[in-house]
């Protein structure tokens, strides 16, 4: 039994999508029209939605991950900075006026020692936030977080 005669339809397709169809077509050994054919019933296929749905929700939930690492992220940098100049200020009182004048001019030295010891530190690893456990929930007690290595 014989199909119908099949319609002819002319399309115009960007380069890039061409060289795809033919190479596509022809590691399969098939024709382009039957490639075409089979990639246009596919889409037009009701169960299509529910594969870009998917295709979409999966994307989604990576992207909420993403931005739940960086979130996390971006709250350790806080509370580290935090930290760091409670400490500072705690350790560190004011100098006596004709101390900051030295002070002053040492601060530009310290200071690019500081940028190239970082610089050192992002280019070798391990980064901070790999040394730092993504399991110790927060309403963990003072005194457990620090035996974790704090």
């Amino acid at each position: 039994m014989m199909n119908p005669k099949k319609h002819r339809l002319s399309v115009y397709l960007d380069p890039d999508i061409m060289k795809a169809l033919v190479e596509y077509a022809a590691r399969r050994s098939q024709s382009r029209s039957l490639v075409a054919e089979a990639a246009i019933a596919s889409f037009l296929s009701p169960d299509a939605a529910e594969r870009q749905e998917a295709a979409m929700t999966k994307r989604l939930d990576q992207l909420d991950r993403r931005m739940a690492r960086q979130e996390r992220d971006l709250l350790i940098s806080v509370e580290m900075l935090a930290v760091f100049v409670r400490f500072w200020l705690t350790a560190n009182p004011p100098l006596p006026e004709p101390a900051q004048a030295a002070a002053r001019a040492q601060a530009g030295q310290r200071y690019d020692a500081f940028v190239s010891a970082l610089g050192r530190r992002l280019a070798r690893g391990p980064k901070l936030l790999q040394e730092i456990s993504e399991d110790i929930p927060g309403d963990q007690p003072a005194e457990t977080k620090r035996s974790s290595g704090d």
